[in-house]
């Protein structure tokens, strides 16, 4: 059995196995992407890897993913300046 993925045309997840915890209802395991043409989360069936980054362990983490890109961006534009003012 195979889900429609909203958002995504043509893309179809399989479900994973639901358990006491979700009612029974299917569970999508990782890896997780945070994709940034849909500016969503997804697991390996979504949108080609050009389009988001990844993988990463948890869902949680693929919800912050924009954030450490910027924290790093960040951290390595200011390594930058104390290097160009030496």
């Amino acid at each position: 059995m195979s889900v429609a993925v909203p958002g995504h045309a043509g893309v179809e997840a399989s479900p994973v196995r639901g358990d006491r915890l979700t009612g029974g209802a299917p569970v999508a395991q990782g890896p997780w992407f945070y994709c940034l043409k849909h500016n969503t989360v997804e697991t390996r069936d979504g949108c080609a890897e050009r389009h988001r980054l990844g993988p990463y362990d948890t869902r949680e983490e693929a919800e912050h993913a924009l954030q450490g890109v910027a924290e790093r961006n960040e951290k390595l534009d200011q390594e930058d300046r104390e290097w160009e003012g030496r």
